[in-house]
């Protein structure tokens, strides 16, 4: 976890009831108002004068710093459902576990502190800020927060920093992702009497099969799943509906839109093959590229050494993919050690978020000298 950075056990009690009542207040996918209503509150006790917009995004901007416009972003959103228990628990001292308590209430907690101490007059070197909790990073959200932030403030912007992640992890290329829908329908009927008329689930079946075997490069980085399966009425009926969604990944454009391509040819080969429907609906549709500029990539990993850890660069998927594709530099930072994202047992290490905090710090410091 590298050197941990004493700031004092009052700093260090903020984070921790902050993480606490974040990933406990419940953010499922298209659902996000509750949490979006607690961080905003926080915001305000701080001193600042947040706005909620239509979508649900929490916006404030942070009086004082100087030099260049950052816009720093934690999404609100987790993956898990509505009802899930998002109870914290302690198991260990190096370990507490709840459903999206690194992925994202991590971030929002250090940007929701990071708003009490600068209207305390700390850190004293920062550059003007704009934070953002933004809704739909996850899943079919789309980015749909983050999108409309960009639009709405990224022509007053110089940089976008999506407070995401482990800590050490520097994401500077966006990997780009389409999903996409497949509905195969047919006029299905009795298992006996019609046997031998199409079938919707059978197609969907060697649907599967044929995406199964879609060559997908190592290099560019590239990934193709299928994701969601779904069809069928009863075990004696020929299924006249079915459906799946494919993910299709690559941080490299080109080979995105080649991927895409393939996957459309081969799912409409199979709706020929068994006489069937097919309706492509495209469901998400992230950006790749790479935006992040030499000096951004350099200040955060100077603010990394600054507490001993040293910077991974990565390529993935957070909210910088929208400022990625409005052409504004943009880099993901990490700020908590933990695993097991996106599953029900998701942890985190609460003593990291004072590191993580610190090494945020030092990034705005760097930020600043810009």
């Amino acid at each position: 976890m590298g050197r941990i950075v004493v700031r004092g056990a009052e700093l260090d009690r903020r984070l921790r009831d902050h993480l606490r009542a974040i990933a406990e207040t419940a953010a499922p996918p298209f659902a996000e108002g509750r949490r979006g209503a607690l961080v905003a509150e926080r915001w305000r006790r701080a001193g600042l004068e947040p706005t909620i917009d239509d979508l649900g995004n929490v916006v404030a901007d942070l009086p004082g710093g100087s030099g260049p416009r950052v816009l720093l972003a934690a999404h609100l959103d987790s993956v898990f459902p509505e009802g899930t228990d998002v109870r914290v628990r302690e198991v260990a001292d190096d370990r507490w576990c709840g459903p999206g308590i690194g992925d994202d209430a991590a971030g929002l907690t250090l940007l929701t502190v990071l708003a009490e101490e600068a209207m305390a007059g700390r850190p004293q070197r920062r550059p003007r800020l704009v934070l953002a909790a933004t809704v739909g990073e996850e899943g079919l959200g789309d980015l749909r927060g983050a999108r409309r932030v960009v639009a709405d403030h990224g022509g007053a912007i110089d940089a976008f920093v999506a407070v995401d992640g482990h800590l050490g992890q520097v994401v500077d290329a966006a990997v780009g992702s389409r999903r996409i829908e497949a509905r195969f329908r047919a006029q299905g009927g009795h298992a006996w009497g019609d046997h031998g008329a199409p079938s919707a689930v059978h197609a969907l079946g060697d649907a599967i099969h044929a995406l199964a075997r879609v060559p997908v490069p190592r290099d560019p980085r590239s990934s193709l799943n299928v994701g969601l399966a779904s069809g069928g009425s009863s075990v004696n009926a020929i299924a006249e509906e079915a459906r799946l969604t494919v993910d299709v990944r690559s941080i490299e454009p080109a080979t995105l839109e080649g991927l895409v391509t393939e996957t459309q040819r081969r799912l409409r080969g199979v709706a020929r093959r068994h006489g069937v429907e097919l309706e492509l609906i495209d469901v998400g549709d992230r950006p790749a590229g790479r935006t992040a500029d030499a000096a951004l990539v350099a200040a955060a990993r100077a603010a990394l050494a600054r507490v001993g850890l040293v910077a991974t660069v990565a390529a993935s998927s957070t909210d910088a993919n929208a400022a990625v594709a409005a052409g504004i530099p943009a880099i993901g930072f990490g700020v908590s050690t933990g695993g097991d994202a996106h599953r029900v047992g998701e942890w985190l290490d609460p003593r990291s978020l004072i590191v993580g905090y610190t090494a945020l710090e030092h990034l705005l410091g760097e930020l600043a000298r810009g």
